[in-house]
Protein backbone atom coordinates (compact mmCIF):
# COMPACT_ATOMS: atom_id res chain seq x y z
CA UNK A 1 0.00 0.00 0.00
CA UNK A 2 2.76 2.14 0.76
CA UNK A 3 3.28 4.95 -2.67
CA UNK A 4 -0.09 4.80 -3.29
CA UNK A 5 -2.23 8.09 -4.26
CA UNK A 6 -4.70 8.57 -1.31
CA UNK A 7 -7.36 9.09 -3.31
CA UNK A 8 -7.10 5.29 -4.38
CA UNK A 9 -6.61 4.04 -0.75
CA UNK A 10 -9.62 6.20 -0.04
CA UNK A 11 -11.62 4.59 -2.88
CA UNK A 12 -11.12 1.11 -2.20
CA UNK A 13 -8.60 0.80 -5.15
CA UNK A 14 -5.76 -0.66 -3.42
CA UNK A 15 -5.95 -4.15 -1.94
CA UNK A 16 -5.41 -4.20 1.58
CA UNK A 17 -2.51 -5.65 4.10
CA UNK A 18 -2.80 -9.56 4.29
CA UNK A 19 -3.85 -11.14 7.22
CA UNK A 20 -0.16 -12.32 7.96
CA UNK A 21 0.68 -8.69 7.44
CA UNK A 22 -1.78 -7.63 10.13
CA UNK A 23 -0.93 -9.22 12.10
CA UNK A 24 2.83 -8.92 12.56
CA UNK A 25 1.64 -5.20 12.48
CA UNK A 26 -0.07 -5.83 15.58
CA UNK A 27 2.82 -8.16 16.97
CA UNK A 28 5.13 -4.84 16.86
CA UNK A 29 2.31 -2.33 17.76
CA UNK A 30 2.31 -4.47 20.95
CA UNK A 31 6.02 -4.83 22.12
CA UNK A 32 6.31 -0.88 21.11
CA UNK A 33 3.39 -0.53 23.83
CA UNK A 34 5.33 -2.77 26.26
CA UNK A 35 8.11 -0.98 26.34
CA UNK A 36 10.22 -2.15 24.05
CA UNK A 37 12.29 0.30 21.70
CA UNK A 38 11.53 1.67 18.39
CA UNK A 39 14.81 0.17 17.09
CA UNK A 40 14.56 -3.47 18.74
CA UNK A 41 10.59 -3.43 17.89
CA UNK A 42 11.86 -2.60 13.72
CA UNK A 43 15.21 -4.82 14.12
CA UNK A 44 16.81 -2.15 12.12
CA UNK A 45 18.70 1.02 12.51
CA UNK A 46 20.53 3.40 10.36
CA UNK A 47 23.90 4.56 11.37
CA UNK A 48 25.59 7.11 9.32
CA UNK A 49 25.34 5.64 5.71
CA UNK A 50 24.38 1.74 6.73
CA UNK A 51 21.24 0.78 7.97
CA UNK A 52 22.19 -1.88 11.08
CA UNK A 53 20.11 -5.00 12.50
CA UNK A 54 19.57 -4.07 16.21
CA UNK A 55 18.35 -5.97 19.13
CA UNK A 56 19.14 -6.52 22.74
CA UNK A 57 21.89 -7.97 22.34
CA UNK A 58 24.22 -5.13 22.01
CA UNK A 59 23.30 -1.02 22.83
CA UNK A 60 21.65 0.51 19.62
CA UNK A 61 23.40 2.86 17.47
CA UNK A 62 23.14 6.24 18.96
CA UNK A 63 23.85 10.15 17.00
CA UNK A 64 26.75 10.58 19.81
CA UNK A 65 28.82 7.41 18.66
CA UNK A 66 28.13 8.44 14.76
CA UNK A 67 30.51 11.67 15.83
CA UNK A 68 32.75 9.36 17.52
CA UNK A 69 32.99 7.32 13.95
CA UNK A 70 33.06 10.63 12.02
CA UNK A 71 35.89 11.55 14.29
CA UNK A 72 38.19 8.23 13.86
CA UNK A 73 37.68 8.70 9.72
CA UNK A 74 39.32 12.17 10.09
CA UNK A 75 41.62 10.96 11.96
CA UNK A 76 42.35 8.12 9.11
CA UNK A 77 42.21 10.75 6.86
CA UNK A 78 45.24 13.09 8.61
CA UNK A 79 46.94 9.46 8.42
CA UNK A 80 46.73 9.44 4.55
CA UNK A 81 47.63 12.43 4.23
CA UNK A 82 50.86 12.47 6.48
CA UNK A 83 52.19 9.15 4.80
CA UNK A 84 51.51 7.86 8.79
CA UNK A 85 53.77 5.57 10.11
CA UNK A 86 53.12 2.39 8.12
CA UNK A 87 55.97 1.54 5.85
CA UNK A 88 53.29 0.07 3.28
CA UNK A 89 50.22 -1.35 2.96
CA UNK A 90 46.40 0.13 3.96
CA UNK A 91 45.84 1.42 7.00
CA UNK A 92 44.71 -0.04 10.00
CA UNK A 93 42.44 0.66 12.28
CA UNK A 94 40.90 -0.99 15.80
CA UNK A 95 37.45 -0.52 16.86
CA UNK A 96 37.12 -1.76 20.90
CA UNK A 97 34.42 -2.90 22.44
CA UNK A 98 32.59 -3.23 19.06
CA UNK A 99 28.84 -4.02 20.05
CA UNK A 100 26.85 -4.18 17.47
CA UNK A 101 29.82 -3.47 15.18
CA UNK A 102 28.37 0.05 13.90
CA UNK A 103 31.48 1.80 14.51
CA UNK A 104 33.47 -0.93 12.70
CA UNK A 105 31.48 -1.13 9.80
CA UNK A 106 31.14 2.66 8.93
CA UNK A 107 35.10 2.94 8.97
CA UNK A 108 35.34 0.26 6.07
CA UNK A 109 32.09 1.56 4.16
CA UNK A 110 33.20 5.22 4.11
CA UNK A 111 37.10 5.02 4.25
CA UNK A 112 38.10 3.15 0.78
CA UNK A 113 41.24 0.76 2.06
CA UNK A 114 41.31 1.24 5.80
CA UNK A 115 41.46 -2.64 7.44
CA UNK A 116 39.41 -2.81 10.71
CA UNK A 117 39.65 -5.41 13.71
CA UNK A 118 37.14 -4.81 16.00
CA UNK A 119 37.08 -6.28 19.28
CA UNK A 120 34.49 -8.03 21.03
CA UNK A 121 34.16 -9.95 24.45
CA UNK A 122 30.53 -10.57 24.91
CA UNK A 123 29.33 -13.62 22.74
CA UNK A 124 26.28 -12.38 21.83
CA UNK A 125 27.28 -8.83 20.65
CA UNK A 126 30.22 -10.39 18.95
CA UNK A 127 27.72 -12.37 16.73
CA UNK A 128 25.49 -9.44 16.18
CA UNK A 129 28.35 -7.50 14.65
CA UNK A 130 29.15 -10.13 12.35
CA UNK A 131 26.15 -9.85 11.17
CA UNK A 132 26.13 -6.52 10.47
CA UNK A 133 29.45 -7.40 8.41
CA UNK A 134 27.89 -9.68 6.56
CA UNK A 135 25.33 -6.83 5.19
CA UNK A 136 28.72 -5.01 3.58
CA UNK A 137 29.27 -5.00 -0.02
CA UNK A 138 32.26 -8.04 -0.42
CA UNK A 139 35.48 -5.23 -1.15
CA UNK A 140 34.06 -3.50 2.65
CA UNK A 141 33.41 -6.76 4.65
CA UNK A 142 36.31 -8.33 3.64
CA UNK A 143 38.32 -5.18 4.97
CA UNK A 144 36.62 -5.77 8.72
CA UNK A 145 37.30 -8.65 11.16
CA UNK A 146 35.87 -9.22 14.59
CA UNK A 147 37.57 -10.82 17.47
CA UNK A 148 36.82 -12.16 20.28
CA UNK A 149 38.40 -10.91 23.60
CA UNK A 150 38.82 -8.00 26.04
CA UNK A 151 40.24 -4.83 24.51
CA UNK A 152 43.39 -4.99 24.13
CA UNK A 153 43.50 -9.04 24.01
CA UNK A 154 43.57 -10.34 20.86
CA UNK A 155 45.40 -7.89 18.84
CA UNK A 156 49.31 -9.33 19.57
CA UNK A 157 50.02 -9.26 16.39
CA UNK A 158 49.28 -5.53 15.45
CA UNK A 159 51.99 -4.25 18.28
CA UNK A 160 53.63 -0.83 16.76
CA UNK A 161 50.98 -1.01 13.39
CA UNK A 162 47.96 0.66 14.40
CA UNK A 163 46.95 3.87 12.81
CA UNK A 164 43.67 4.72 14.91
CA UNK A 165 42.27 2.96 18.14
CA UNK A 166 38.31 3.74 18.64
CA UNK A 167 36.07 2.84 21.12
CA UNK A 168 32.73 3.50 22.56
CA UNK A 169 33.49 1.79 25.85
CA UNK A 170 31.09 1.59 28.76
CA UNK A 171 31.52 4.78 30.84
CA UNK A 172 28.72 4.95 33.26
CA UNK A 173 29.42 4.20 37.00
CA UNK A 174 27.32 1.18 39.04
CA UNK A 175 25.69 3.92 41.04
CA UNK A 176 24.22 5.72 38.28
CA UNK A 177 22.28 2.40 37.12
CA UNK A 178 19.56 2.88 39.27
CA UNK A 179 18.69 6.20 38.19
CA UNK A 180 18.93 5.12 34.35
CA UNK A 181 15.55 4.99 32.56
CA UNK A 182 13.59 1.67 33.29
CA UNK A 183 13.76 1.43 29.34
CA UNK A 184 17.36 1.20 28.95
CA UNK A 185 17.77 -0.82 32.07
CA UNK A 186 15.65 -3.59 30.96
CA UNK A 187 16.76 -3.51 27.16
CA UNK A 188 20.32 -2.60 27.39
CA UNK A 189 22.74 -4.90 28.20
CA UNK A 190 24.71 -3.41 31.60
CA UNK A 191 27.97 -4.28 30.52
CA UNK A 192 28.11 -1.77 27.54
CA UNK A 193 27.19 0.80 29.83
CA UNK A 194 28.67 0.61 32.93
CA UNK A 195 32.22 0.79 33.62
CA UNK A 196 32.46 0.19 37.21
CA UNK A 197 32.87 2.54 40.57
CA UNK A 198 34.02 5.71 38.68
CA UNK A 199 32.71 4.79 35.13
CA UNK A 200 36.08 5.77 33.96
CA UNK A 201 37.55 2.33 34.21
CA UNK A 202 36.80 1.48 30.42
CA UNK A 203 38.24 4.67 28.94
CA UNK A 204 41.43 4.58 31.34
CA UNK A 205 41.61 0.72 29.62
CA UNK A 206 41.85 1.55 26.14
CA UNK A 207 44.31 4.74 26.80
CA UNK A 208 46.56 2.51 29.01
CA UNK A 209 46.88 -0.29 26.19
CA UNK A 210 46.37 2.14 23.22
CA UNK A 211 50.22 2.88 23.33
CA UNK A 212 50.87 -0.61 23.02
CA UNK A 213 49.71 -0.68 19.23
CA UNK A 214 49.93 2.39 17.78
CA UNK A 215 52.66 3.13 14.89
CA UNK A 216 54.16 6.38 15.33
CA UNK A 217 51.81 9.57 15.44
CA UNK A 218 48.69 7.07 15.71
CA UNK A 219 45.66 8.32 17.31
CA UNK A 220 43.16 7.35 19.91
CA UNK A 221 39.08 8.48 19.92
CA UNK A 222 37.25 7.44 22.22
CA UNK A 223 33.33 8.45 23.81
CA UNK A 224 32.77 9.22 26.68
CA UNK A 225 30.37 11.27 29.46
CA UNK A 226 30.34 15.19 29.33
CA UNK A 227 31.67 15.11 33.00
CA UNK A 228 34.71 13.26 31.84
CA UNK A 229 36.38 15.32 29.69
CA UNK A 230 38.84 16.66 31.86
CA UNK A 231 40.04 13.45 33.37
CA UNK A 232 40.35 12.00 30.04
CA UNK A 233 42.34 14.48 28.43
CA UNK A 234 44.49 13.79 31.81
CA UNK A 235 44.49 10.16 31.36
CA UNK A 236 45.92 10.67 27.65
CA UNK A 237 48.29 12.63 28.35
CA UNK A 238 49.69 10.37 31.80
CA UNK A 239 50.06 7.73 29.22
CA UNK A 240 52.08 9.69 26.97
CA UNK A 241 49.84 11.01 24.32
CA UNK A 242 51.71 14.76 22.79
CA UNK A 243 48.19 16.41 21.80
CA UNK A 244 44.69 15.54 23.57
CA UNK A 245 41.43 17.28 23.32
CA UNK A 246 37.62 16.76 23.71
CA UNK A 247 35.40 17.63 20.88
CA UNK A 248 31.47 18.14 21.40
CA UNK A 249 28.77 16.34 19.69
CA UNK A 250 25.98 17.28 17.68
CA UNK A 251 23.90 18.82 20.44
CA UNK A 252 27.06 20.76 21.53
CA UNK A 253 28.05 18.18 24.74
CA UNK A 254 31.24 17.17 25.41
CA UNK A 255 31.60 13.51 23.85
CA UNK A 256 34.72 12.20 22.13
CA UNK A 257 38.34 12.42 23.09
CA UNK A 258 40.77 12.71 20.25
CA UNK A 259 44.46 11.97 21.33
CA UNK A 260 47.40 11.32 19.66
CA UNK A 261 50.91 10.09 20.06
Amino acid sequence: MAGQPLARLLAGAVPGPSDVATAELRRRVGRRLGGEPLQHVLGRWSFRRLELRVDGRALVPRPETEVVAGEALAALAARDVAGGGRRDGPPVAVDLGTGSGAIACALVDEHPTVRVVAVEVAEEARTLAEENRATLPPPAATRLEVRAGSWFEPLADLAGAVDVVVSNPPYLAAAEWPALDAVVREFDPYGALVAGPTGLEGIEAVLAGAPGVLAPGGAVVVELAPDQAGAAVELARCQGARAAEVRRDLAGRLRCLVARW
